[in-house]
């Protein structure tokens, strides 16, 4: 081939591997362009608003105390009991200005076991009484006396026991507007009680539950 011919393919393909290397270039143009646009289309505007509201929250108390009241509480010993002796020590259940409503209020007793508390036949009963207004000491013996209401609470039975419900009385008084109810525990020795019981000491131990109301919708 002459020279000229020679000079005229290595134009020709010179040519075209520039029209190839175009083709290509383009082609990547597109792909990129194509590319930005799908990424376009998930970038929008809108309008948008928002607000906010606080809601305050507390827990309620309930809160139950007792008190020996001035006339013969819990603080007087009974001591050298015989069988048929009574033994009547008045208590105070008072509800907190601060607490909720009581949806009842139990008794549970408890004390060292001997005789005196493990003979339910003959050691110790236990029974409740509730008073409309404060219990009073009789003016010619220790017995306590209601110028008021008395309701039962507690019938006469074993000295201990366990979440003894108080009744409907009970709770109403500590959920009205005194928020007092007025308790006479009186304790007997069965005159049953025999040479066994003789020199027995104990403590009985009187603890009072509330337990809260009937939940509702606040």
């Amino acid at each position: 081939m002459s020279s000229k011919g020679t000079r005229k393919a290595v134009k020709t393909a010179s040519r075209s591997n520039r029209r190839s290397t175009s083709a290509k270039l383009l082609a990547s143009v597109v792909l990129v362009a194509g590319a930005a646009g799908v990424a376009g289309l998930g970038t929008f505007g809108s309008f948008t608003s928002s607000t906010a509201a606080d809601q305050a929250v507390s827990t309620g108390r309930v809160t139950l105390n007792s008190a020996g009241q001035a006339t013969r509480g819990f603080d007087v010993p009974a001591a050298n009991l015989v069988p048929g002796d009574t033994v009547q020590r008045a208590v105070q259940l008072t509800r907190a200005n601060d607490s909720e409503g009581f949806g009842s209020v139990k008794l549970s007793t408890a004390g060292a076991s001997n005789l005196l508390t493990t003979d339910t036949t003959n050691g110790l009963k236990l029974k409740v009484d509730q008073c409309s207004v404060a219990w009073v000491k009789a003016a010619t013996s220790n017995e306590l006396t209601c110028s008021g209401t008395t309701t039962t609470v507690v019938a006469q039975r074993a000295v201990i026991g366990q979440n003894l419900d108080l009744g409907a009385s009970v709770r109403d008084a500590l959920n009205g507007s005194g928020k007092v109810a007025n308790l006479r525990a009186e304790l007997v020795l069965p005159v049953g009680a025999d040479n066994a019981f003789q020199g027995l000491t104990n403590t009985v131990t009187f603890t009072f539950d509330a337990t809260q109301r009937t939940a509702d919708f606040r």
